[in-house]
């Protein structure tokens, strides 16, 4: 016979071993072959050793090992209930058990205990579906009890994310000093520093007697430089725990020096312990995000939306809505919190009324519009930026609809606005950045809507303006924004980017826009220059509104389009603002 010839087919029966272990369990029912009886509380679950060996390694090591129960037929299972028992022989045998939340931890504690691996992970699954903030911090003593670290990891994660909630909770107060220390460092907490410290604070106040003294420790884990400075130094400074401790009051008032020495780089020399704290930094849960607000909206009418972009949809969300509409107001970011400050008020119809002092702010925490402290004066068609603590308003048009050279400064260290000294020249549009203790004031047009070809530099510390002419200079209605020591203007009634660097006083080309573009708005995202909307002049020479997002990448000199609006839009405030979670109200 010739051997090539012959076929050979693979039979694999899949239903044999299913068919097998109900045939098994059927003997074992009819208590047929079964040579052994497990034993718990009063009852007696009768098995085959071969079975009970070829599932588990513990009843392989009891029954094929020297051990007494080698030769015995009953065997006391000490520590299981019978009902967990005989579930589990049930499931050796059938494959299926049921789980409730009645039955899930002493199932789990047998499973452990007799070494049914995939039925405590099961069981692990099935408590990871349940957890809910409340339960989070349970299910991790629960899982360092079980040593599961499937649950624990979950349970863990779960705690990160939903801190704001997880934090109210009492069974937060019942952490370790070492497990509280633990969360608080952690850079993947999802919470404000805000409400890192109000945390210790209530975790000292559950048990005062025994905590206060760890109060420093825990007060270290505090990141001070994300922290708005009216909470800093009015709430935290004041708070009795905060002033018991000699480490905690050095630390408030280094913080104090450095914000009233206007240095941003690096703290004192006096500063008590403060530059380890002071470099930390933020949580990688506190993500930048694009939001647009305001601005003139398919020129039709003044608009009161904000826009937040999400990410992880590529999507643009809304936000409440701001509480009237602003022609040419100012929009800044300061700690996390959105400012929009003075414009013209307009009614739907776009008549206007008088120029407005007016400050709104917007925090994503609470997407609730807020007033502030009013400006000393109304201001519209006005450029602001913010620099450590302060927020500038560089002259605009007044209520006399004069061009104006005035400059106002908020601290928000105290909530005031003051008078500084002016720019020497009163322009209007020009591109404005703040850098390396300066603001600079780029071009621009004069009363007589002539461009201004010079740079005006202000000395924030000394309250010093100086001025340099500089014929590269020539931009109408062009934002700024900075990426290390470089400021890039971008357009301008031009398709040109510049690159000022800071250091050598020199302008560098980028590569250009692809329309001339103006009235657009520009911040820095992830270390890259995110443009919105605009009006831009097409080959005809015709001047169209915008709805488009380009980014450009200083490390390739390119642009990419990120997608659109949703309308059309210019004249309108574009900034990045810390979000601790993405889930945000919706108006």
């Amino acid at each position: 016979m010739d051997l090539a010839a012959i076929e050979v087919f693979h039979y694999q029966d899949k239903e044999l071993s299913s068919a097998l272990l109900l045939q098994l369990n059927s003997l074992r029912r009819d208590r047929v072959f079964t040579d052994v009886f497990l034993c718990s509380d009063q009852s007696e679950i009768p098995c085959h050793r071969n079975v009970l060996v070829s599932s588990s390694p513990y009843f392989r090591a009891m029954f094929c090992s020297n051990f007494m129960e080698t030769n015995q037929t009953r065997i006391r299972i000490t520590g299981i209930t019978s009902s967990s028992l005989s579930s589990i022989i049930d499931y050796v045998y059938t494959g299926l058990i049921s789980i409730t939340m009645e039955n899930v931890l002493p199932l789990m504690q047998a499973a452990s205990m007799l070494q049914y691996g995939r039925l405590f992970e099961v069981c692990s699954a099935f408590l990871q579906e349940r957890l809910s903030p409340e339960n989070c911090l349970s299910m991790i003593r629960l899982s360092e009890i079980l040593s599961c670290n499937s649950l624990k990891n979950k349970a863990k994660a779960m705690a990160m994310e939903s801190f704001s909630d997880v934090s109210s909770s009492e069974d937060l107060c019942e952490l370790s000093l070492p497990e509280l220390l633990g969360y608080l460092e952690d850079d993947t907490l999802c919470a404000d520093e805000e409400q890192v410290f109000e945390t210790l604070v209530a975790w000292i106040h559950h048990d005062p007697r025994a905590r206060r003294g760890a109060i420093s420790d825990l007060f270290k884990k505090v990141r001070l430089r994300f922290i708005h400075p009216t909470y800093l130094f009015q709430f935290i400074a004041n708070d009795p725990l905060i002033q018991s401790s000699t480490l905690c009051t050095e630390i408030i008032e280094s913080v104090r020096r450095l914000m009233f020495s206007v240095n941003s780089k690096s703290p004192s020399d006096t500063a008590v312990n403060l530059k380890p704290l002071w470099v930390a930094p933020r949580r990688y849960t506190c993500s930048e995000t694009l939001v647009v607000v305001g601005g003139r909206k398919n020129n039709e009418q003044t608009s009161r939306e904000a826009l937040i972009f999400d990410e992880n949809s590529q999507t643009w969300q809304w936000l409440a809505k701001l509480p009237l509409r602003l022609y040419k107001a100012s929009y800044v970011c300061l700690h996390s919190v959105l400012y929009v400050l003075g414009g013209l008020p307009t009614t739907a119809t776009n008549t206007p009324r008088q120029a407005s002092s007016a400050v709104y702010t917007l925090s994503l925490k609470t997407n609730q519009w807020r007033t502030a402290e009013p400006m000393l004066a109304p201001h519209f068609a006005h450029q602001s930026i913010s620099f450590l603590h302060f927020i500038f308003v560089l002259g605009g048009l007044g209520s006399d609809r004069c061009v104006s050279n005035s400059v106002e400064r908020y601290n928000s260290m105290f909530n005031q606005w003051e008078t500084m000294s002016p720019m020497p020249e009163a322009v209007l549009h020009p591109a404005v950045a703040a850098a390396d203790q300066r603001i600079y004031v780029f071009g621009g047009e004069n009363a007589m809507q002539n461009p201004v070809r010079m740079i005006q530099v202000y000395h924030i510390s000394r309250n010093l303006w100086f001025k340099m002419e500089n014929r590269t200079v020539k931009n109408i209605s062009a934002p700024a924004a900075v990426i290390d020591d470089k400021i890039y203007i971008v357009g301008g009634y031009t398709r040109r980017v510049m690159a000022y660097d800071t250091k050598t006083n020199r302008f560098t080309n980028c590569a250009n826009l692809k329309e001339r573009r103006m009235h657009h708005a520009v911040t820095v995202l992830n270390h890259k220059l995110y443009i919105t909307g605009g009006r831009y002049v097409t080959g005809h020479d015709l001047i169209e509104d915008s709805d488009s997002v380009e980014c450009y990448d200083p490390a390739t000199d390119s642009w990419t389009s990120k997608g659109t609006l949703p309308y059309k839009l210019f004249d309108h405030g574009s900034m990045a603002l810390t979000c601790v979670t993405q889930t945000l109200a919706k108006s």
